[in-house]
């Protein structure tokens, strides 16, 4: 790599010497077509034209080789005597000299105003593209996003041809998450990589820092060879360090032999902060989810508890004491009307209990749910609903037991809200299979002006669509009626 590096300083400053060669021809010829009619020493400025060109674009060194050759041209070809080098005039020697100091101090102060905008430039597309990165991860775009996005930005601006993320798994090896290439290549992304040979991503490990590898040549693994099928010279790498431990490594790769500057790993540091940080809102969303998850199937599985409770037990007893009495009721001598009567009165009473606890544990837990579906457990919910329901049930096959408790509570919670707050004089409940989700719709036609900041009511709802992964929206003008609308993804749920 040094040689190569080497070989190409070699090159650059052989064409910067030729580039000065052939301004300096070109100010001279233009100064000998100026001669009949200016005073030549007025026209050695013009040699400037020579100067800060090779100044911008090859620095310094350059530029005061060009000034000294600019010098010894007009000497030359201009001043007395002749095609010679000797300065028989002492104010010809003195303007040479001022113009030679001139030409150097205008040649690095266009250096350095050329280094000072390429510099600016570069932390311009650096902080708009960490601002790009960024908004994706505030806005928690998915994970897959945000790798795709954040290789190609770094791809992008270290002016790299390929650029790849992957992801350290337990067993050793690496996934490739996120690439991007400026040239014609096939990166593979989801598939695994043992660390069984040179790569960025096994020295990255070793070093828990950044890297960088000069050449692939002769290393052996699976991905060194990838790295030679795809024609890289060089690489560099940077850790991704997710709350204090390795979670995998952004790399950029070149094909050329120009190397990358050495502020490349401070600029893959920005990003690789910005993954990290994303990661670690993605793992505190799932981790919120599995517990939101957990607190409603432990609700629902409450539910279904006590409604056995109820079915096993006092139900059970209650309707053994009702044919008990009833039994006891035929044995009573017709003459003991008054006792008889007393005795109806109870078994009434008894029978209403009986209703009641039934409605009672319908209400806690419908068994129907369980044992004919959502479909007929929200036909079953209309029913006893004390706002008028009108019910599209497009979604008749049967769906897992969490999903459909899920969706059934979600309806019966949203009709109580409605019936407390709508001032509705209808609802319409609309099921339908959209995808992969299960799309559950309740829109009543009252007030309005629902708010998830008002209450808890709404906030319940959308913690039990969100712990299944699902989304809730609520379109709720003031006066023209409520809408809710209930994703449940049918994958996972």
């Amino acid at each position: 790599m040094d040689r190569r590096r080497t070989s190409s300083a070699v090159a650059r400053r052989l064409t910067g010497l030729l580039a000065a060669g052939l301004l300096v021809a070109a100010v001279t010829g233009l100064i000998k077509l100026g001669e009949p009619h200016v005073p030549t020493l007025s026209l050695l400025v013009l040699y400037l034209l020579a100067v800060l060109p090779i100044a911008i674009f090859w620095g310094t060194p350059l530029a005061v080789v060009t000034a000294v050759l600019s010098v010894w041209a007009y000497a030359y070809f201009f001043v007395s005597p002749l095609h010679s080098l000797l300065l028989a005039d002492a104010q010809n020697a003195i303007g040479l000299g001022v113009f030679l100091v001139t030409a150097v101090v205008v040649g690095e102060l266009a250096a350095r105003l050329r280094r000072a905008a390429l510099e600016a430039q570069r932390l311009s597309n650096e902080q708009s593209a960490l601002r790009r990165v960024a908004t994706q991860v505030a806005q928690g775009v998915a994970p897959s996003v945000l790798f795709t996005a954040v290789t190609e930005e770094v791809g992008r601006l270290c002016d790299a041809d390929l650029a790849r993320m992957e992801r350290y798994e337990p067993d050793g090896t690496v996934t490739g998450v996120g690439a991007w290439s400026r040239v014609p290549a096939h990166l593979t992304v989801g598939e695994r990589f043992d660390l069984d040979g040179l790569s960025i991503a096994r020295e990255v490990r070793r070093r828990a820092g950044p890297i960088r590898l000069d050449s692939f040549a002769g290393a052996s693994g699976a991905i060194a060879q990838e790295a030679q099928t795809l024609g890289i010279r060089s690489s560099i790498g940077c850790p991704i360090t997710v709350g204090g431990r390795l979670w995998g490594v952004v790399a950029a790769s070149k094909t050329n032999d120009v190397p990358f500057p050495a502020a490349t790993e401070a600029q893959i540091a920005g990003f690789t902060e910005l993954v990290a940080t994303a990661i670690e809102n993605a793992e505190a969303r799932a981790e919120l989810m599995a517990s939101r998850a957990r607190v409603v199937v432990t609700a629902d599985r409450t539910r279904r508890q006590i409604e056995r409770n109820l079915h096993d037990g006092a139900q059970q007893r209650l309707v053994s004491l009702a044919l008990r009495l009833q039994t006891a009721q035929t044995k009573v001598p017709p003459e003991l009307s008054v006792l008889n009567a007393e005795l109806d009165q109870v078994h009434g009473g008894l029978t209403d209990a009986l209703d009641e606890l039934r409605e009672t544990a319908r209400g806690i837990h419908p068994a129907i749910l369980a044992e004919g579906g959502l479909s007929p457990a929200l036909k079953s919910l209309g029913r006893r609903s004390t706002i008028p329901i009108r019910l599209t049930l497009r979604a008749q096959l049967r769906l897992s037991e969490r999903l459909e408790a899920s969706a059934y509570y979600f309806v019966s919670e949203a009709l109580t809200n409605a019936a407390k707050h709508s001032h509705a004089s209808l609802v319409v409940v609309t099921t339908d299979i959209t995808g992969d989700a299960l799309r559950v719709e309740i829109r009543d036609n009252g007030q309005g002006g629902a708010d998830f900041s008002r209450g808890t009511g709404l906030l319940g709802l959308r913690d039990r669509v969100e712990a299944l992964g699902g989304r809730l929206n609520l379109d709720s003008p003031r006066g023209a009626g409520t809408t809710l609308t209930a994703e449940f993804p049918l994958t996972g749920s």
